[in-house]
């Protein structure tokens, strides 16, 4: 009896030892290899940047004689076109010097017909050798002066007739007022510089953006690529451009280096105003259909002991190719070493340009449910990979 109760003890704690290492907790519980699937995405990396829009063409209108406005014929916002009278300046003053000029070049004209006459006098004494070499000396004189004067006086007229032109401004292009800046009665001086009655804008409907990109993004950004930007007076409108130019000359600002970049953008709706502040993100990476992978693939190492825990087997890796990268392709229960050609990158997604086919799964970490847990399996650029790596599993 006493034999029979200690057997029955035995048992008991037998089947509790075997109950507490079949529940005990294991280091490899909660632990799964990640995959994911080749599928066909668009990559795309972009910068961003701000800018300012403007007219694709402008011209400053302004006057080159000095004088007082006298009539203006268009105002802010008006359409006019290439030709049109915009404005008159006072033509009293200029008027009385095309006048004046007028009778200095007829007393010129008559002081050159005289001395013409009188040359060609004593010239003609002269071949006789009936008046001397001074008399005949001093007649040429006084042609020759008399003619540099006539010819003076008319260049001059020409110059007044065309300031007194000058006074009937027109407009040169086709297009909208946006600016003016002067009043009738205004006394403007041509002194130095030009002084600006109007700002004409060509075609509202065609707008520029001109965006100051960094220096450390510049050298993404070429011609024709897309651009999406916005302005704050329509936030929730997303306007499209294209890069038209890439300007070379830089710009320093408190230590930061800057380029411009010339954005055009189609203005239908007339929405974008000159002088509106644009938010502008450049698309300086755009591929479609394109074969991808998590980048973090290209990264991974397999670990055997933590694989085998999990029922998967490595297969033997063959021998490296120059220029292409490492991945682990997963078939059944077996990881199998695939070398691969990339392509383009947006940072979580890479581009496969051979090596892989679509649909195929391909290892991209271990991860734990324990949260305190971490499995790090990716490769380290400086490190070697595991030296039994080329070891099949037995």
């Amino acid at each position: 009896m006493k034999r029979k109760k200690w057997v029955i003890g035995l048992c008991i704690v037998v089947a509790a030892c075997g109950l507490w290492l079949a529940l005990r907790p294991s280091q490899k519980n909660g632990i799964t290899l990640e995959t994911a699937t080749t599928s066909r995405i668009t990559i795309s990396n972009s910068i961003t940047a701000t800018g300012t829009v403007e007219p694709v063409t402008e011209v400053d209108v302004g006057t080159q004689v000095s004088g007082i406005i006298d009539k203006l014929y268009v105002d802010y916002n008006d359409v006019v076109k290439a030709g049109q009278l915009i404005a008159e300046m006072d033509k009293v003053t200029l008027q009385a010097e095309l006048e004046s000029s007028q009778a200095e070049l007829a007393s010129c004209r008559t002081e050159y017909e005289y001395q013409m006459k009188e040359y060609a006098r004593t010239k003609a004494l002269y071949e006789k050798e009936l008046v001397s070499d001074a008399e005949y000396d001093e007649a040429l004189y006084l042609y020759e002066k008399a003619r540099n004067a006539y010819d003076q006086a008319q260049a001059a007229i020409v110059k007044v007739k065309r300031n007194l032109g000058y006074a009937t401004i027109t407009s040169p292009i086709d297009g909208v007022v946006i600016s003016r800046a002067v009043e009738e009665g205004q006394t403007v001086a041509a002194g130095f510089e030009t002084p600006t009655l109007y700002t004409i804008a060509n075609d509202l409907t065609q707008m520029q953006v001109i965006a100051d990109v960094d220096e450390a993004d510049i050298g993404q950004v070429a011609d024709g690529q897309r651009v999406e930007f916005t302005v704050d007076a329509y936030p929730d409108d997303i306007f499209t451009g294209t890069v038209e130019q890439v300007r070379l000359e830089a710009t320093t600002e408190s230590s930061v280096v800057t380029y411009e970049v010339v954005i055009t953008a189609y203005n239908p709706d007339l929405k974008l105003k000159p002088g509106l502040t644009a938010n502008v993100t450049i698309f300086t990476l755009e591929k479609e259909q394109a074969l991808a992978i998590p980048t973090k693939a290209l990264r991974f190492v397999p670990d055997e002991e933590l694989l085998d825990a999990l029922g998967l087997d490595i297969a033997a890796a063959a021998a490296g190719e120059s220029g292409k990268r490492e991945l682990w392709v997963k078939q059944g229960a077996t990881l199998t070493p695939r070398y691969v050609t990339t392509g383009s990158s947006s940072g979580d997604r890479t581009e496969i340009l051979d090596g892989l086919a679509d649909g195929e799964e391909v290892a991209v970490g271990l991860t734990s449910e324990q949260p305190a847990a971490e499995v790090s399996t990716e490769r380290s650029p400086f490190m070697p990979g595991p030296p039994d790596r080329n070891k099949k599993k037995k």
